[in-house]
């Protein structure tokens, strides 16, 4: 089939060859199945699938097994024989070994070339799912982010939001009146988060230069399509960044690409893996946006697999989006697993040739229950498939392999150096500072007029006294004398004194 993915061999013998078709890849899948069951071999084939018909392909390697695209399988592995003879049995007439142009890429840069967004990029809602916050420090988190944009502050990485946010502590009482109270006790909680964030690494994680969504739909020189493989296996010590990472990304091409309706093929396809993670202990708000992501993400031409250990792991909104399955067995050793198995046979569409239930239940390694959309989006009928074998090196390929591959890439030179302009932390900094040069002119003008005034009051002993503004001052300052006298006056002033005065001077006048 010219325009499909070869998946493998169906039927009774395995012969009734699967394919899914690149048309309806746009509409989702899922590929579930227990630990040990063949889920991330389905993986590869997938991503070979994809890449030789031209469509790049993104997706995280939880265990390191996926480098192995990078590099041709080998005729000395120990089963290379059971390949050839699953190759023969399902009719994959033109197996051959072979690698896949790939790209390596890792959150903290060791792996593979860094991968960093901006704090502003990211936005609150993401930010407050992967901090854990609460509906109180959320708010906190949105007022800062607004206040930032107002301000003409740029949040670029975690230094300048945790400045952005000590600057909102301490201006509080202005910002509460417009925006609503503020809490020191749920600011200081919001740093610490921040704190354990920075780290446990995520600090490289924010930052410029930003991921070029570009750079992750290349299609390499022969027209295959770019294979981007995310280093996990450190990130999975982190499940909140692994999951906010990714629907990061799901967001970014949601919002930044532009409509394709139906394409002849996919533009680029996302897989998920570990999904459950996306959807552990979140908030409504978080999964009606996954939901709206699904729904509408298909019309921009990207196709998203979410990979995990069973069905209902993925919240029943979500999972009526997911068109293309490939179900590896589930173990049903208790009443939870039984009621997960039997919904998940029932999402199928029956194969009167077996039930679909005890075919999830009893298909081997390698082998499958499948359903792949059909000619107007009908849904396939189910059937038992054996997966083809990976034409790529099944396994993870050496660490100075994977050095050659990054060191081949044109990409090195634009994303492994870190750039840091200025930005809410420098420009803060640099109020910060005008402030404190302005406070210091104003204390040092202070002091130099108490300096004046010092000085004056001590030469007024050798130039004079000022003239005093109230008697009280006058009486402070004049001599006992002085006092005795003015108190003498003011008597003979009164009408007792005066009739004192009246007969003294009458008996002088008298003798005369």
């Amino acid at each position: 089939m010219e325009n499909g993915v070869f998946v493998g061999g169906g039927g009774p013998d395995y012969g009734d060859k699967q394919y899914l078709r690149l048309d309806y890849a746009n509409r989702h899948g899922l590929i579930a199945g227990a630990t040990g069951t063949g889920k991330t071999v389905t993986l590869q084939i997938l991503a070979e699938g994809f890449s030789a018909r031209g469509v790049p392909v993104v997706m995280a390697d939880v265990k390191g097994d996926l480098s192995g695209l990078a590099k041709p399988g080998d005729a000395g592995f120990k089963l290379h024989e059971a390949f050839a003879e699953r190759a023969a049995t399902i009719g994959f007439d033109d197996y051959r070994y072979e690698g896949f142009p790939v790209t390596f890429w890792d959150l903290f840069g060791k792996q593979g070339h860094p991968v960093r967004t901006t704090v502003a990029e990211m936005g609150p809602l993401l930010i407050a799912r992967l901090l854990e916050l609460t509906e109180a420090q959320e708010g906190i988190l949105n007022i800062a982010f607004r206040v930032a944009d107002e301000e003409g502050l740029p949040l670029l990485d975690l230094k300048d939001l945790q400045a952005m946010l000590v600057w909102l502590g301490e201006n509080r009482k202005d910002v509460s009146l417009r925006y609503g109270n503020i809490s020191v006790a749920s600011v200081g909680a919001i740093q610490r988060r921040l704190l354990v964030l920075e780290n446990q690494g995520a600090a490289d994680f924010f930052g410029e230069p930003a991921l070029d969504l570009a750079d992750l739909m290349r299609i390499a020189p022969g027209g295959r399509g770019q294979v981007n493989i995310l280093a996990a296996d450190r990130l999975m010590a982190s499940p909140r960044l692994y999951a906010t990472f990714l629907l990061w990304l799901l967001s970014e091409l949601f919002e930044d690409l532009p409509e394709l309706g139906d394409p002849d093929k996919p533009r680029l396809v996302f897989f998920f893996d570990e999904a459950h993670l996306l959807f552990d202990d979140a908030p409504k708000a978080l999964v009606d946006k996954v939901e709206q992501v699904a729904r509408l993400i298909r019309s921009k031409g990207v196709g998203v697999y979410f990979i995990t250990q069973s069905p209902d792991d993925i919240p029943q909104d979500i999972l009526g989006q997911l068109g293309n399955r490939v179900q590896h067995a589930l173990r049903a050793f208790t009443a939870r697993d039984r009621k997960a198995l039997r919904m998940a046979a029932e999402t199928y569409r029956g194969n009167p040739a077996f039930d679909t239930e005890d075919a999830i239940r009893e298909v081997g390694v390698g082998e499958a229950v499948t359903s792949f959309l059909e000619r107007k989006g009908i849904p396939g009928m189910v059937e038992r498939t054996l997966i083809r074998p990976p034409s790529s090196q099944l396994g993870p390929i050496t660490p100075a392999e994977r050095e050659d591959v990054i060191r081949a890439s044109d990409l090195g030179a634009r994303y492994s150096a870190p750039i840091d302009r200025e930005s809410a932390f420098e420009r803060l900094a640099g109020r910060a500072q005008k402030a404190a040069r302005a406070a210091e002119e104003a204390e040092r003008t202070e002091h130099d007029l108490d300096m004046a005034m010092r000085e004056y009051k001590t030469g007024r002993r050798f130039t004079g006294t000022r003239v005093p503004r109230s008697g009280a001052q006058q009486d402070k300052q004049a001599g006992f004398g002085e006092i005795l006298t003015g108190h003498v006056m003011k008597e003979l002033k009164g009408s007792t004194g005066r009739r004192i005065v009246r007969g003294i001077l009458g008996g002088l006048f008298k003798n005369r």
